[in-house]
């Protein structure tokens, strides 16, 4: 879904993603919640981008959750069930092939016999 209407703004040379984000994070600050709809923060990255003459603030340094539930359609469950089969199985694969290497050397290491040499006698 696309808004139009926005689409045309966004486009504006002088305004930028980096910008909008931190703008909106101070914003959010500021306001003193800790929880905000989708459409107030949407609402926030409009302003921003209609203002001609709006104060961004300074980058802050936080941390930002996000509380979506999403719900997966069976085939995208079915398929996310395949891939972790395919990277368990890959998984296994490497140890075994990991374990062998290490028998295999470790027995090559054990066969090895001292053979004496013309030259450990003189």
């Amino acid at each position: 879904m696309e808004d139009e209407l926005f689409a045309a703004k966004y486009d504006n040379p002088d305004k930028n993603i980096d910008d909008c984000v931190t703008y909106i994070l101070n914003w959010v600050q500021k306001s003193g919640c800790n929880g905000f709809c989708d459409d107030e923060i949407y609402g926030q990255a409009i302003h921003y981008y209609e203002e001609k003459d709006i104060e961004v603030g300074k980058p802050l340094n936080c941390q930002v959750s996000v509380n979506h539930h999403i719900e997966l359609t069976e085939e995208e469950k079915a398929q996310a069930r395949q891939e972790a089969i395919r990277q368990y199985q890959q998984e296994q694969m490497n140890k075994m092939r990991n374990r062998d290497t290490a028998k295999r050397t470790s027995q090559r290491t054990e066969t090895e016999v001292h053979q004496p040499s013309l030259f450990d006698t003189l």
